[in-house]
């Protein structure tokens, strides 16, 4: 062990490495960007699944008894529990991780920059105007992609 190193001991270890996974995920998501939460697909669900499994050997460094799987598990836990409390108090910081509500649609136009830094399609887009009832942007005031990953939808005033 280097002069200075501490040593954590296998629980500590465990806990040390998930939430460095922790951390590490929460930005490189945000990084990435953000698409329709409620609405995963079958391929953002597959990510989903393949990221746990790929972050799980790293995070109880091959160890695979209970306590450190524990460890592992408390720690996502508490972190998570942790950033909600820290999210509800800070709109800043709720901000830099979250994002904004997203406009999408402005009086009957589709704002391209906007849906592609939301990482949507326009085909993402029709389809979330349809579940809202819209054939398409042209009677729609506003469509908003908001902090939970809907879409809120306003309609044009009827003429």
């Amino acid at each position: 062990m280097p002069v200075g190193a501490v040593d954590l001991g296998p629980l500590g270890e465990a806990a040390a490495s998930t939430a460095a996974i922790y951390v590490f995920l929460i930005i490189l998501l945000r990084v990435l960007g953000r698409r329709q939460l409620g609405q995963l697909s079958v391929i953002d669900l597959v990510v989903i699944l393949l990221l746990g499994s790929a972050v799980e050997t790293a995070m109880i460094h091959g160890n695979t008894s209970l306590p450190v799987g524990l460890a592992s598990a408390g720690t996502l836990l508490f972190l998570d529990r942790g950033l909600a409390l820290a999210l509800s108090r800070s709109r800043r910081l709720s901000v830099m991780l979250n994002g904004g509500p997203v406009l999408l649609v402005h009086d009957g136009r589709i704002v391209d920059r906007h849906l592609a830094r939301a990482g949507m399609t326009r085909a993402d887009l029709a389809e979330a105007l349809r579940s809202r009832g819209f054939s398409g942007p042209e009677r729609v005031r506003d469509a908003v992609l908001e902090m939970d990953g809907t879409v809120s939808v306003i309609g044009q005033p009827a003429r």
